[in-house]
């Protein structure tokens, strides 16, 4: 009997059922910090999940910086699929990806590689805390990852748009913003130079996808805050933004566990659109 395959999220215990049956899937830790941004890897040296691999926001799952094609841009797909093949990811490989942060990062990773075609990759629900209190192992060693050919060339599995398709997307059409209440309504702004929100947009913190316990709410729960939030709108109807297209790959996934995918990201976000002067900004 083949084993299952995670699309979504994976929990702790799900994670270990694959290994024991011996169907152990590429596990990538993307851990990060935005005031550190070298605190992943040095946390990952320390103490990792058991053969966990890592990934560097800014040095793996993004590309060059412009100073107008905002803080995290999308690599090419070339490039990106390179880097998939050196972790030892091809078509068939079941991926999780996981961190310690609530899963914002991983939820990066996880929307990258459906952006690459790749379907079989899940996010492990509550992260490291949640894997050491399942018991699972930690490690120091560093696993060397059976490379690949570059990542073939697939049709992508979800959708992006730039700055020019959000700021003429039809009017039925929701921007939603991953970012806090404050830094929407442009109270505060500790990130970026300039203050606020597009204009005509939502706002849905990503942390109110979590509970207390630091995991995803219900798959239920989260259809019915996302419907009632989104006024019935079709998962198409939606673009998810934010600072810089991380979180807002939260609350995509979470729609997505909620049966509710088909939704968009705009990658550039608010660090890139805030940084073109004659696009406007809203406040409040």
């Amino acid at each position: 009997m083949s084993p299952p395959v995670y699309t979504t999220l994976i929990s702790a215990a799900e994670l270990a059922a694959l290994h024991a049956a011996g169907a152990a899937p590429v596990i990538v830790d993307a851990s990060f910090d935005l005031a550190d941004t070298g605190a992943g890897a040095k946390r990952y040296a320390e103490a990792h999940v058991a053969g966990s691999l890592y990934v560097h926001l800014d040095d793996d799952l993004c590309s060059a910086k412009t100073g107008r094609n905002g803080r995290h841009p999308l690599p090419g797909r070339a490039a990106f699929a390179r880097i998939v093949g050196g972790l030892g990811i091809g078509p068939a490989t079941q991926v999780v990806a996981f961190d310690g942060q609530g899963g914002v990062y991983a939820a990066r990773l996880w929307w990258m590689l459906k952006w690459l075609g790749h379907d079989a990759v899940a996010v492990l629900d509550g992260g490291i805390a949640a894997w050491r209190e399942n018991g699972g192992a930690m490690d120091t060693a560093v696993p060397r990852p059976q490379a690949r050919p570059p990542y073939p060339d697939r049709p992508a599995l979800v959708g992006s748009v730039d700055a020019a398709g959000v700021s003429g997307r039809d009017a039925g059409v929701a921007l939603l913003d991953a970012r806090s209440s404050e830094r929407f309504r442009g109270d505060s702004e500790p990130i970026d130079p300039v203050a606020g929100h597009i204009p005509g947009a939502f706002n849905r913190f990503h942390r109110a996808n979590l509970d207390g316990a630091g995991r995803f709410k219900p798959a239920a729960s989260l259809h019915a805050e996302f419907t009632t939030l989104l006024g019935g709108r079709a998962p198409a109807d939606v673009i998810h933004s934010c600072g810089s297209g991380v979180t807002a790959c939260h609350n995509l996934l979470a729609m997505a566990h909620a049966g509710l995918s088909g939704s968009r990201l705009y990658p550039g976000s608010w660090s890139e659109w805030s940084s073109e002067p004659s696009r406007p900004i809203a406040r409040g």
